[in-house]
């Protein structure tokens, strides 16, 4: 039985997943609960008016009771605060916690009788979370310990910054003038528990700023304490039997689409179709849920897998998106899955067959190879397989050194390793020529292209690389040379890169274009200065290639801002890591999980 078969037949509108009645709840509570924060924060920061009714209402209670609720309230502040961007995703864990703090928070206003339009407000968005409970459905995001680390680093910053801010707001009650210094050391020892340099005139203003203080440091502390003997959860890791079973999909059906064989990443999760006739390679990114090319294997079972896809998006409350889908799986998750697509660019496919040197348009590739020719250079096809150990450790030093950045760039048509046993069928060509003045048993290796299997008779683009030193025109000569030796290699048809919104490019400089699309020309030209977007457009078109457009699959417009920065992040364009010694360190622990001989990969960055 097929997985159309197996699973409820869809609409044309889509899945019927579990529907929300108010979809602006979650955004209205989210937003009240942290301005809730905000005001618990701003009343246990900002010292009592005196001489108010209010002062002289909360006189009447036991100074330790009304100091300790100012100090709690600053902490249930900072809780909310953080709790709210939670709600907005529909976070059940975080609905059960502000169901708590909310009620907790205005009886602390009630016990400084203080701020009672916050206690209201409180009060108000704490209905509401009860009536709406249904609206907050979804599970809390899978996460590893290192999450501990940075909500150390992050709450010491914040409590530091608001320590200063209470010291410094009761300046008036400070025996003497205390300086920054004072202040700062008042701080640093407030948050672990231990008076500091500054007395205060009032008693009770004394003991509110070291509850204060001591509250935060206790905070900071407990929360990184409870997050670093949390289980630890992968976010995304493919395991030795999905990888097993991708590669089955991709032995029978790997031939329909070029990017097929990124899906073995090993910083993917995947998720299979109830008849695991069918999978889809994905990453969960700043509340993302990001897929790449089409789903893998027979596209009868598509359906079943884009199904449990969209499933597992709503249960976590992730926003689905599927970057770089040919047309044909466009189609079937528009169908499908009721959401929208967008084209982003082309892909530059070079039949084999089709391909010559020959003729005037040929002529700029063919000077410039003939050129590379005669100053000395040297190139070599072979499989992966066929490399020996040193010539892989060679060829994989010289892509990590030609690399442009520290980070590895790639996801989507990137793998993301060079030299894996498991990847023997990837093909690997490289220039060679000595440097002048090259020292004895220096590396020849001038540059290197690396292509993974497309089906039985294809090839995609992984990784294109060179010496900056290297004569341009180098990338040229790999290719040709690439082109030239698939007859031997049984390969029919090579993937190039992709080249981002290529027809905006192409129609936009055209005779006759119009002003809009003139101007969206000229934009993406202006980026091309930080992204390559016109240069690999270029590149590929000196190929004559087949162009095959590629599309985002997106919910809504209003998703694509959020769905166009995780995509940045996941190809990291944008980087937010760990400093480089712990990321040294947790590369390392990584790496011992590996199989023997997998490589730190070179990423492409030109793909």
């Amino acid at each position: 039985m097929s997985d159309t078969q197996a699973t409820e037949s869809p609409n044309r509108k889509g899945l019927q997943l579990p529907k929300v009645s108010s979809p602006w709840v979650p955004a209205v509570v989210g937003y009240a609960t942290a301005l809730v924060g905000l005001g618990d924060i701003a009343g246990a920061v900002a010292p009592h008016f005196k001489g108010s009714e209010v002062h002289e209402l909360a006189s009447f209670l036991p100074g330790t009771v009304t100091t300790v609720a100012t100090a709690a309230s600053l902490v249930v502040g900072i809780l909310l605060i953080m709790l709210a961007h939670a709600l907005r995703r529909r976070k059940q864990r975080a609905w059960k916690a502000v169901a708590v703090l909310l009620p907790v928070g205005g009886l602390l206003e009630a016990l400084r009788w203080h701020h009672t339009g916050t206690a209201i407000v409180t009060f108000v968005v704490f209905v509401v979370l009860l009536v709406n409970r249904k609206e907050f459905y979804a599970l809390s995001d899978p996460r590893t310990r290192w999450r501990a680390l940075w909500n150390f680093v992050a709450m010491s910053l914040i409590s530091f910054g608001l320590g200063l801010i209470i010291v410094s707001s009761h300046a008036k009650t400070t025996v003497g003038v205390p300086g920054f210094t004072d202040r700062f050391w008042q701080v640093a020892w407030g948050l672990i528990g231990i008076g500091g340099p500054i007395h205060y005139t009032s008693p009770r203003t004394g003991d509110l700023v070291y509850y204060s203080l001591a509250g935060l440091g206790l905070f900071t502390l407990v929360s990184t304490l409870w997050l670093a003997t949390k289980p630890s959860k992968p976010i995304a890791e493919l395991s030795r039997g999905e990888e097993g079973q991708v590669r089955e999909l991709l032995a029978k059906h790997g031939a329909r689409d070029s990017l097929g064989y990124f899906a073995l990443r090993r910083d993917k999760s995947v998720i299979f179709s109830p008849s695991g006739k069918a999978a889809i390679a994905y990453r969960v990114v700043s509340g993302v849920m990001l897929a790449s090319g089409d789903p893998i294997g027979d596209v009868e079972a598509w359906p079943g897998a884009i199904k449990r896809f969209m499933e597992e998006a709503h249960r976590y409350a992730w926003v689905p998106a599927v970057m770089g889908c040919s047309e044909t799986g466009g189609e079937v998750w528009t169908r499908e899955a009721g959401l929208d697509a967008l084209e982003i660019g082309d892909e530059a496919i070079v039949e084999v067959a089709d391909f010559t040197l020959e003729g005037r348009a040929m002529r700029n590739v063919r000077q410039m190879v003939k050129r590379i020719e005669r100053a000395g250079y040297e190139c070599r096809v072979r499989r992966v397989s066929e490399l020996t150990d040193l010539e892989l450790a060679q060829i994989r030093h010289a892509a990590d050194a030609w690399r442009g950045t520290e980070t590895e760039r790639g996801f989507s048509m990137a793998l993301g390793r060079f030299g894996d046993p498991a990847d023997e069928g990837c093909v690997v060509v490289t220039a060679h020529k000595l440097p002048e003045g090259a020292a004895e048993g220096a590396s020849d290796i001038r540059a290197v292209l690396h292509f993974v299997p497309w089906g039985k008779d294809g090839i995609s683009l992984e990784l294109m690389r060179r010496d900056r030193d290297a004569d341009p025109g180098l990338n040229e000569l790999l290719i040709v040379k690439a082109l030239e030796a698939c007859g031997e290699l049984g390969v029919d048809r090579v993937s190039l890169n992709f080249a981002m919104f290529r027809s905006a490019l192409a129609r936009g400089e055209r005779i006759g274009a119009g002003p809009v699309l003139r101007a969206w020309r000229g934009l993406l030209v202006f980026l091309s200065r930080w992204f390559q977007i016109e240069s690999l457009y270029k590149f590929n078109a000196k190929f004559r290639p087949i162009w095959e457009p590629r599309f985002l699959v997106y919910p809504t417009a209003r998703d694509l801002p959020r769905i166009g920065i995780s995509a940045l992040q996941a190809e990291a364009f944008i980087v937010m890591e760990l400093p480089k010694s712990l990321r040294r360190r947790q590369e390392r622990r990584a790496a011992a999980g590996l199989a023997p001989g997998t490589g730190g990969g070179a990423v492409a960055e030109v793909r």
